[in-house]
């Protein structure tokens, strides 16, 4: 039974540390802010983590239309000020 709890733990972490390393390369890159992926990822996060990476791409792509779940209501700027 600790083996399986050991091995169980071990895969919940490796999970949690691709996913965060995906949505992080995300936030920070410079190519564009449209990446399927990580916009999914980015717009499930709790607010603090999505306002931050919201940040990130608005400062990045200031002049681009903001990704799905960094809009504002009129889906056309940046929530994040």
């Amino acid at each position: 039974m600790g083996k399986l709890f050991s091995v169980l733990i071990g895969v919940v972490i490796a999970v949690v540390v691709v996913f965060g390393f995906t949505w992080y390369r995300y936030v920070t890159n410079t190519d564009s802010p449209y990446d399927e992926v990580g916009i999914e990822l980015n717009s499930r996060l709790p607010a603090p983590l999505r306002d931050w990476g919201c940040a990130q791409l608005k400062a990045n792509f200031a002049g681009a239309l903001p990704p799905y779940g960094c809009q504002s209501a009129d889906g056309r700027s940046w929530a994040v000020q």
